[in-house]
């Protein structure tokens, strides 16, 4: 037998080795980058993003029912077997049903974006400190710097009492706020899955969003304002809403009395026997 082909009987197991050992080989380096965090924003990303279109199918469904519900009722009281209100009510469903579908549609733009972002925010595996989970870290670190900053300075301790009354709405509100992402902030990456990682994101977003209220509330008392007190131009444009509503309703009303008063002229007018 020829050499070659004698040594190619011999070794013909090694080709499928070394694709299989590469095909390991890519799997473990997927598996890695999966444990040691680096794909975790990605990963929490594409999972919103699946709920989030799931949800447009379901808010889509909802939208497709209270329209056939509203439907019915149009003919419903077009044979006197429903009220003009359950009517009104069908129609207010219908248009709750849309909003909640536009809604829907729009956090699926919105997680999208976030995918696009994640995915090109994967860091390299030689930064560490760029991975999902330590800037997670820093953006909390960074809220708590700034509490503690209202904590431990006498002068803003003074100015702004309300940043150390747990009993205040806003700072109870931060408080518990700041409760919920201690408990879970993950010591390591180690474990953490996407679900875990969504779950810490979204509790730091919250975190950063009560400090601003609180803070906002505090500075807004410290100058003599209240914060929940709306400003006059929203005052003056309630009232002329609800001026117009009132005077929409009283023509509506007027309007209706009319035709009343004109349908029972008409129909005296049908039943009275005819002149001699």
């Amino acid at each position: 037998m020829d050499p070659f082909w004698m040594l190619a009987a011999e070794w013909w197991w090694i080709a499928p080795t070394v694709v299989g050992v590469g095909a390991v080989t890519t799997v473990g380096v997927r598996r890695s980058s999966r444990r040691n965090g680096r794909r975790l924003a990605l990963d929490a990303a594409r999972d919103d993003l699946r709920e989030a279109q799931r949800e447009v199918g379901e808010q889509r469904r909802a939208v497709k029912l209270a329209r056939a519900e509203h439907a019915r009722l149009v003919a419903e009281r077009t044979a006197s077997r429903a009220s003009s209100a359950e009517v009104a009510s069908a129609r207010r469903a219908v248009k709750q049903a849309e909003q909640n579908a536009k809604a829907a549609s729009a956090d699926v733009r919105s997680r999208r974006v976030q995918v696009s972002v994640a995915q090109a925010e994967v860091p390299p595996a030689s930064r560490p400190e760029r991975y999902p989970v330590a800037r997670l870290h820093r953006a909390h670190d960074a809220v708590t710097a700034r509490w503690m900053d209202y904590e431990t300075d006498p002068a803003k301790l003074i100015a702004y009492p309300v940043m150390s009354d747990g009993k205040d709405p806003a700072m109870a509100a931060f408080l518990a706020a700041a409760r919920d992402a201690r408990d879970l902030r993950p010591a390591s990456t180690a474990g953490i899955t996407p679900q875990d990682y969504a779950a810490y994101r979204d509790a730091v977003t919250h975190l950063e969003r009560a400090f601003d209220v609180a803070e906002h509330t505090a500075k807004e008392r410290a100058a003599g304002r209240d914060p929940n007190t709306p400003p006059a131009w929203q005052d003056s444009a309630h009232e002329v809403l609800s001026r117009s509503a009132e005077a929409i309703d009283k023509a509506a009303g007027a309007a209706a009395s009319a035709i009343a008063a004109w349908s029972a002229r008409r129909k005296s007018g049908k039943d009275a026997p005819p002149e001699q």
